[in-house]
């Protein structure tokens, strides 16, 4: 099918090129074709140099997306030396040239938030994750509303908010010590780098002199920051967003910046995508008609040419474990009667707990299933713990994996230590590991507080001269033994159960390693740069898989399904209960609005009559949004007065039809 062509507001936003502008881009509504086509028509019409244009996305996927689409419009000349990156990736960018300025080495270490939160965890003395979490995601929203260490201790109210000062402020100091940084820094640092920089900041303005902002509603104050200095006074920018898809304020996204833009830039241009190209007249009429219920900040109604379509079904369940069978049963159903793919249906939810239950069912029927935003294999943080060491390996110069390794189990290296070692690092430009055998640091340092730090040098050192030329499976395994990882885990997780699931997980590595490494004859060091690929192009195959997606309705913002079963519209889930008595429902409510405008063709709302909550059985509501949605378009099952889930007769029938599909399957094709 090819593409329709531009309609008038599209080529409106794509033909602006007069100053600031804002592109109201409703579900959707072709916002990424919007981008596509601009960055062209920036190159070719309007005269700007592809290095000088920066499109900035939210996630890795979004942004490979994009840089496929723009290489289909153009040749590989004319966008040689754009940028298309996440927020977080163009702010490494830049300080990875610009480091020295803040005093860091161009080969800082970037620690993700489990080796954060380490650090967390021993300023705080504590082993909770709970407690570490808490205040690891209090001290990331300071920092993405660009409150300093020294400020909040300043402004700290009660005890609670003192604590996390405390700890921003030891943090800060251990990061800076270890030469390391942290995410939220990657784009904090730029900004403050830009505040009190001027020459810096006019070289940035100079190189980046168009910028577009995909999912502009979810940036927080530090990306308005971020895009308000590098656009400067001129404000050649184009910020694509929907203010009724803002769902991420618990993360620091804030609805502000939509309102902030009108004043910062009086000459703004807004330009509205109302014509939706994915889904029915009445599925769009739910959204509106929900979203209607919220303050709004600019009126917009989508709209589709793609006909009226089926009326969105409601269905009454008993309970979770009959929901999920339900959906299961009319998901089989509808894909035998119109011969449809299993990849064509998503089953969508609130949070991550409601989806074990469907797992289940779908498992039962032997429904091949794929989890949209579920964590990698390799992305266990007992796995990365052990990739931590084979990585130290491959790579000596490689910090963040050092301070891993190191304090993994704790090898009675002092935080003391460390950070004389990171400032020295700093100091000399080198890595922590070559600087750990330099004279001038070991002078530095007591004998006693020393011992420990050569003898894992020696141990890693050793490790990298037999990982060349031994087998990489036993060699990973010895390792393991060698530091005394699974005593470690049962020292140190809360349950032995869970200890035990990650030494198994330990196992399964090892054995990967060993398959690994015979069939390809490939060494522990060439397996670690394997490991590596692997991790960067994760998720690249999604959707060539024909499965049926399942995924929290966070994780689904951006894709779209024929047919959508959105499960768990009760009262307490959706809106959550932590939401309605905080004050967020308008928030709530935006998610319902992404859950209903994933879906193209067919949208089947569920929630039960009673559920279990902590082991007791309790009745529950309907999600107060489906009394939002106009009646004629529903279309209710399964409660008193409306029809049956399926009748008895339709029900045996479309079971005798699907077992005699399955039997055929069974069958060897006659050839």
């Amino acid at each position: 099918m090819s593409a329709p062509l531009l309609n008038p507001p599209q080529r409106a936003a794509i033909q602006y090129l007069d100053g600031p502008l804002l592109v109201l881009a409703g579900a959707g509504s072709g916002k990424t074709r919007v981008i596509t086509f601009k960055i062209s028509h920036l190159i070719r019409e309007g005269g700007i140099n592809a290095r000088n244009i920066a499109a900035i996305t939210f996630t890795n996927k979004a942004a490979r997306e994009m840089l496929e689409r723009v290489g289909k419009l153009m040749t590989p000349a004319e966008i040689r030396g754009i940028t298309v990156s996440t927020f977080h990736s163009l702010g490494m960018q830049m300080l990875r040239q610009e480091a020295p300025h803040l005093g860091y080495k161009p080969q800082f270490s970037i620690l993700d938030a489990f080796d954060a939160g380490k650090i967390i965890s021993d300023i705080l003395k504590t082993t909770s994750k709970d407690e570490v979490r808490k205040v690891q995601s209090q001290i990331s929203l300071w920092k993405n509303d660009l409150k300093t260490p020294d400020q909040m201790l300043l402004e700290a109210q009660g005890e609670w908010e003192s604590i996390c000062a405390t700890t921003y402020v030891a943090y800060q100091d251990t990061l800076s010590a270890y030469q390391a940084m942290d995410f939220d820094d990657l784009i904090r640092l730029p900004v403050q780098l830009f505040q009190s920089n001027e020459e810096v900041l006019q070289k940035w303005q100079h190189k980046l002199r168009y910028l577009l902002i995909d999912e502009y509603q979810d940036t927080n104050t530090c990306q308005y920051q971020l895009v308000k200095l590098l656009t400067g006074l001129r404000g050649m920018f184009t910020a694509v967003g929907d203010d009724d898809q803002s769902i991420y304020a618990w993360r620091g996204a804030n609805m502000e910046n939509l309102r902030l833009l009108q004043s910062d830039f009086p000459k703004l241009k807004v330009i509205k995508l109302e014509q939706n190209y994915r889904s029915t007249a009445r599925i769009l009429r739910a959204a509106n008609s929900v979203i209607s219920n919220n303050p709004k900040l600019f009126e917009k109604q989508l709209w589709s040419e793609l006909g009226l379509g089926e009326p969105i079904h409601v269905v009454q369940c008993k309970d979770e474990e009959h929901e999920a069978e339900t959906v299961v049963q009319r998901l089989l159903a509808h894909k035998f009667e119109y011969r449809t793919e299993f990849k064509d249906y998503a089953i969508l939810y609130r949070g991550n707990y409601q989806a074990r239950i469907f797992e289940q069912a779908l498992r039962n029927q032997r429904i091949p299933y794929q989890m949209a935003g579920g964590q990698s294999f390799f992305d266990k943080p007992e796995i990365k713990d052990m990739l931590a060491y084979m990585r130290l390996i491959a790579n000596p110069n490689d910090d963040p994996a050092f301070i891993r390794a190191l304090t993994t189990p704790k090898r009675g290296v002092g935080a003391t230590t460390l950070e004389r070692l990171g400032a020295w690092a700093g100091e000399r430009g080198k890595s922590l590991f070559a600087c750990a055998h330099e004279e001038g640091f070991r002078l530095q340092v007591q004998k006693a507080q020393l011992e420990p730090l050569e003898q894992f040098c020696d141990f890693i050192a050793n490790l990298q001269y037999r990982a060349t030329r031994e087998d990489g499976g036993p060699l990973a395994m010895e390792m393991m033994l060698a530091i005394g990882y699974e005593a470690w885990l049962y020292d140190s997780e809360d349950s032995p159960r869970i200890a035990e699931t990650k030494w198994k997980n330990i196992l399964e590595m090892v054995s990967w390693l060993s398959r690994k490494g015979e069939d390809s004859g490939k060494n522990l060091v060439e397996l670690t740069q394997t490991i590596a690929l692997i991790t960067m192009l994760e998720g690249r195959e999604e959707g060539e898989v024909d499965a049926v997606k399942m995924s929290t309705l966070h994780a689904s913002k951006g894709l779209e399904y024929p047919y959508v079963f959105l499960v768990g519209t009760e009262e307490g889930i959706l809106p959550h209960s932590e939401s309605v008595d905080n004050g967020m429902v308008e928030e709530e409510r935006r998610l319902m609005y992404v859950g209903i405008t994933r879906a193209q063709r067919m949208l089947t709302l569920t929630y039960c009559v009673k559920r279990k909550r902590a082991g007791e059985w309790q009745f529950v509501e309907p999600s107060r949004f489906i009394s939002e949605i106009n009646g004629d378009d529903l279309r209710h099952f399964g409660k008193p007065g409306a029809e049956p889930i399926v009748s008895k007769t339709e029900g045996k029938s479309r079971l005798a039809s699907l077992s005699a599909m399955l039997a055929n399957k069974e069958k060897p094709a006659d050839s």
